[in-house]
């Protein structure tokens, strides 16, 4: 079993918190960890599968039920499955206030955190558990291992499958699952072929600025309707917004966020790209780096961090730019799936612009050198060292 990185997080929040939320796309593994948090660390724990109708059931009266269990941690899983239990366990736990009663796993809905968020206000902290992480898998050691990660995904049958085949298969059946079961079961009333040819879109937009018009002309439906289904896939953890980072110059700002696919594997199954040959000659292949880079940043900076991308009219424009306070200088990072990476003139634009405190060029080498004052490249082993 892989040990997720952001375990000890969960365990100790757990002892500062009454609730804590795992939150993350379904098959990324929150069941697992869950189920390991109770195994090694908290054994007393109660877990309850709300996809189980013997489990829903037992919820039929849920401040009857959970108050036999007041002294155990109780773990409910898919708890989108029943919104109607938040008030209950803000009852439960302003009745009885103690650290560490519940741990609730969710796997997207677009009222999940809303309804959590106005009941359990002041009593919940939230995790967002991603797919493997580099550092989880060995791929900071090993070549093979980062170039699987990145054609296969993080999510883990995905990533453990047998051959590249059979991971392909499972991405497709997951993509199935999730369009014709997950979408419809949080009662959102969508053709799965038309979502299905919205994504496929999107695959081919990937690191792209957001154009509803231009998706929703060629796929025949109103702008308002595509941006309602990105809305979806983002709600439900499949794609990301990226959005533009602002700051007071006189310069024409983009408005408008990147979109990119957050899982690479289910990107790559999009585009057609099955094994690693294809991937590396496929046009695609700078945006998927892009974004699977981003992902695995996104999941190491800590949470008071904000990440945008930084672009103006003009062409000045920085892939990532992270920022760990407003009081302090922004972090700079372009991505280049290349040996011997170059920054072009639109990037020493927008340096010039955000005089960031540092700037990092990741790419598939294993070699950190100077390109300039403050400017170095990255390998994709050290990722790590962006947020030190």
């Amino acid at each position: 079993m892989i040990k997720r990185s952001i375990t000890s997080d969960i365990i100790g929040t757990l002892r500062d918190f009454p609730v804590v939320g795992i939150l993350g796309a379904r098959q990324v593994g929150k069941t697992t960890l869950a189920k390991m948090i109770k195994e090694t660390s908290l054994k007393n724990a109660l877990y309850l599968d709300l996809e189980k109708t013997s489990d829903l059931q037992k919820l039929s009266d849920p401040q009857l039920y959970l108050e036999k269990h007041s002294d155990r941690l109780v773990i409910i899983d898919e708890i989108q499955r029943k919104p109607e239990l938040f008030p209950s366990i803000r009852s439960l736990v302003d009745s009885k206030f103690r650290n560490g009663r519940f741990l609730i796993l969710g796997s997207a809905s677009p009222d999940l955190s809303r309804q959590s968020s106005e009941s359990l206000a002041g009593r919940i902290c939230y995790h967002q558990l991603n797919g493997f992480l580099l550092s989880e898998v060995g791929g900071t050691e090993q070549q093979k291992t980062f170039e699987k990660l990145w054609l296969r995904g993080g999510f883990p049958r995905s990533f453990l499958a047998k051959s590249d085949e059979t991971s392909f298969t499972w991405r497709e059946n997951f993509i199935r699952t999730h369009l014709e079961r997950d979408i419809p079961g949080l009662g959102i009333s969508i053709p799965a072929s038309m979502l299905l040819r919205f994504w496929q879109m999107l695959s081919h937009c990937h690191g792209q600025l957001w154009n509803a018009s231009k998706i929703a002309n060629s796929l025949g439906i109103s702008p308002p309707s595509a941006r309602k289904y990105l809305d979806i896939l983002q709600d439900t953890f499949m794609i990301r917004q990226l959005q533009p980072y602002y700051i007071n110059i006189k310069k024409r700002l983009v408005k408008s966020p990147k979109v990119y696919i957050r899982d690479s594997g289910l990107l790559h199954y999009l585009l057609g790209i099955g094994e690693p040959d294809s991937l590396i000659g496929h046009p695609s292949a700078g945006a998927s780096w892009e974004g699977w880079l981003i992902e695995q940043i996104m999941a190491l900076i800590p949470k008071h961090w904000t990440a945008n991308f930084y672009r103006t009219a003009a062409g000045a424009e920085i892939d990532l730019v992270l920022l760990p306070t407003q009081l302090k200088p922004p972090i700079a990072v372009e991505f280049k799936y290349s040996l011997a990476p170059k920054l072009t003139k639109s990037f020493w634009n927008a340096f010039e612009d955000l005089r960031p405190k540092k700037a990092y060029v990741i790419y598939p080498g294993d070699e950190s050198y100077p390109l300039a004052e403050n400017v170095s490249t990255l390998p994709v082993s050290q990722l790590h060292n962006i947020v030190k």
